[in-house]
């Protein structure tokens, strides 16, 4: 057994704080590995993952956000499982949302969640970002030091798509103090996400969906909740509930490790800083890179529906097949100098941390746009950025929290220290 293979990825604690050394062990030594603990198969080379992403008949995404648990709610059979998954969709958690359809109902209801990024949607929900970042800097500007992540960026992520779905200005406070359950918790492996922990969101925008279609208005909650499918049919209001729901809670959890990331490197690197200072333009390329190098999705997972062989290894039907994005987006075959971040790298933009094929995360331009206009305001009020010592200790020794899973890759905080601009 590889040594690399005693450490367990779904309940390792170590693994949370630096899973890039583990990642690299097994990316070389197995791309495509059968792990001993629960029988998954890891993927961790670029182009297998490309080669999954692209196939959802299959691949399919029912086990995206919970992996193998729970174990299959039936016994797989044949070399082809496809009617049986079909049969027991239901019996997922979180089968309802977005995230675990194939086509084609993943096509049909992703239609609707792409009218929310039409290209006049976009350029008012910018202007909203704009004013919202200086809006959120006014909040600890004075201080001169902020644990950034609750202070800027979750609520500012919120906000952002609560504004990009139409949600009321007065409902924008009480948005901000939703938290959404972090998905593939370490170490819980017994009964894991046998509810939906967006149930919340969901009767929450229920009630906006219910009261848009009584009295129609103008605004976006009114155009979501009146969309139709592309062969002109009616969505239930539980379809465009859900598709609401998904956003919000994707979005800005997204987004909001994203943000943490980048300003810990600017934070941690004084030259990188300075560079990004002098030139804005380095802004487009430094959260490409920050989002290859810290990826906010470690893992995504996948179910095959066929018997069929990767990279060698043959996968029977009904496997659990995980997605190792952390890895891929490191990988030394696709990424020269994979550990280093380059602002002039070719391919900036072929990392995998808004996945690939027809689940490619139809927020990535969106949190791009986030990304650029929080740079721009944080750069212009934020003189010399620096970690916060008292906290995180010095540079010899840093101590940082990071969220306990084995799905997302993300700061519990970050707390940081600057000069205060106007």
């Amino acid at each position: 057994m590889p040594e690399f293979a005693e450490l367990d990825f779904f309940t390792d604690p170590s693994l949370v704080e630096d899973p890039y050394p583990w990642f690299a062990q097994v990316q070389a030594e197995c791309p495509v590995w059968k792990e001993p603990h629960y029988g998954v198969i890891a993927v961790s080379g670029w182009d297998l993952l490309d080669t999954v992403y692209r196939q959802p008949t299959v691949f399919s995404s029912i086990n995206s956000p919970i992996g193998p648990f729970p174990p299959l709610p039936f016994t797989p059979e044949g070399d082809d499982i496809t009617e049986m998954v079909r049969e027991h969709r239901a019996s997922f958690p979180l089968y309802e949302h977005l995230v675990t359809m194939d086509p084609p109902d993943h096509t049909k209801h992703r239609t609707l969640l792409m009218r929310l990024f039409s290209p006049k949607r976009l350029e008012a929900n910018e202007e909203f970002m704009w004013q919202l970042a200086d809006r959120q800097l006014d909040t600890f500007l004075a201080d001169g030091r902020c644990e950034f992540i609750r202070g800027y960026s979750q609520p500012f992520a919120a906000l952002v798509v609560a504004d990009l779905l139409g949600v009321p200005e007065a409902d924008h406070t009480e948005f901000v103090k939703t938290l959404t359950h972090t998905p593939g918790e370490v170490g819980v492996t017994e009964g894991s996400m046998t509810t939906n922990p967006l149930e919340f969101l969901d009767n929450w925008f229920n009630t906006y969906v219910d009261d848009r279609r009584r009295e129609p208005r103008d605004d976006v909650l009114t155009e979501l909740a009146t969309a139709k499918f592309p062969d002109g049919s009616t969505p239930e209001v539980q379809d465009v509930v859900r598709i609401a729901t998904f956003l919000f809670a994707a979005g800005q959890e997204t987004t909001a490790r994203v943000l943490a990331t980048i300003v810990k490197l600017l934070a941690e690197h004084p030259e990188l800083q300075e560079q990004v200072r002098a030139d804005r333009s380095l802004i487009p390329a430094l959260v490409e890179e920050s989002l290859r190098l810290e990826s906010p999705v470690k893992a995504d997972f996948r179910l095959a529906l066929k018997r069929t062989e990767l990279g060698g290894v043959a996968i029977p039907a009904g496997t659990c097949v995980m997605l190792m994005n952390g890895a891929a987006n490191r990988d030394p075959s696709h990424f020269e100098s994979p550990d280093e971040m380059r602002l002039d790298r070719y391919n900036l933009r072929e990392h995998m941390a808004f996945g690939r094929g027809v689940h490619s995360c139809p927020g990535g331009p969106l949190a791009r746009v986030e990304a650029r206009v929080s740079l721009e305001r944080i750069l212009d009020r934020l003189g010399d950025i620096r970690i916060d010592e008292s906290v995180h200790g010095p540079a010899d020794d840093r101590h940082f929290s990071w969220e306990p899973t084995y799905i997302l890759r993300g700061l519990t905080a970050l707390n940081i220290t600057f000069t205060p601009r106007a």
